[in-house]
């Protein structure tokens, strides 16, 4: 539908703290050119708590003209307000992105049955498949399996994004004939054993076609080639661990000569410490030589 590898992109800065959307195509096209199907523009990887909506949809049109004719769009439209979701989602609709990222409403605590009525109202607004967002750890509250049951009934809503690690939840997820995507990058190599189509990744910025090929291996029944390349991925997952997500990725990008740019507050830039950490799992991953460090 829109791909096995997704790569949720950051938004690169200017100096001044406002969007470069010229380093945002690059790194677009970039990423489109080494392993990822599809980007998932303004996740909270993008830093979409500090985006403006009018940046979001700048950023969701940069991306349809980098990349939309080779590589899906998925416009990150969830927010914990209904109304502005639906209506940020109608807009990115009419910009041609070709799907939706919709996160549970985080810090209200909605009940369940109010996690149902919240996709609906914004899955009425679009005809393009939405991918749940079911992030306990940022939002708080859990997509239970029997909400993601009453969810699996909206036409459009085709995907979850999963970033807790209860398998059987997650097979839950995959008996019900939706797209099962892994939300922590580490949890992809056990959900394919699950019938998961792939992963909603930051890492990818940097092993894109490291992981796009171990999916290829596991689904081609190389189980064991798979599992080899997930336990070469493990510098990739360490780097993730190093501090509050994207402020590693981001860091590592820069190390590689991307360009970047820094973080809107409440984000930051890493210490000497944490960059040094950034630098050692990059070389221990092939990426960075000792010497260009």
């Amino acid at each position: 539908m829109l791909g096995e590898i997704l790569t949720a992109i950051v938004t690169p800065f200017r100096p001044d703290g406002s969007v470069n959307l010229e380093r945002f195509r690059e790194l677009a096209a970039h990423l489109v050119d080494h392993g990822s199907d599809g980007l998932v523009v303004a996740g909270t990887t993008g830093e979409s708590p500090t985006l403006s909506d009018e940046e979001k949809l700048e950023l969701f049109a940069a991306a349809v003209d980098a990349v939309g004719d080779r590589a899906s769009v998925v416009a990150g439209t969830g927010t914990n307000d209904t109304a502005h979701s639906a209506r940020l989602t109608a807009q990115a609709h009419e910009l041609g992105v070709d799907g939706f990222l919709v996160v549970t409403p985080y810090y209200n605590t909605p009940p369940q049955r109010a996690i149902v009525r919240h996709f609906q109202e914004i899955a009425i607004v679009t005809d393009k498949p939405i991918v749940a967002y079911n992030i306990p750890s940022r939002a708080v509250i859990t997509i239970e399996p029997e909400t993601i049951a009453e969810l699996a009934e909206i036409p459009n809503l085709r995907a979850v994004k999963q970033a807790h690690g209860d398998l059987e939840h997650a097979r839950r997820i995959v008996d019900l004939g939706l797209d099962l995507y892994a939300g922590d990058d580490l949890l992809i190599f056990p959900f394919l054993g699950l019938g998961g189509l792939g992963g909603i990744c930051v890492h990818t910025h940097v092993w894109g076609p490291q992981t796009k090929e171990m999916v290829r291996r596991y689904k081609d029944g190389d189980v064991e080639g798979a599992r080899q390349l997930n336990d070469e991925l493990a510098p990739a997952y360490d780097l993730l661990k190093v501090q509050t997500n994207p402020i590693a990725i981001k860091a590592a990008l820069n190390l590689l000569g991307h360009e970047l740019g820094g973080f809107r507050l409440p984000m930051v830039d890493p210490t000497e410490q944490e960059l040094e950490q950034i630098r050692g799992c990059l070389e221990r991953g092939g990426i960075l030589s000792t010497a260009s460090a």
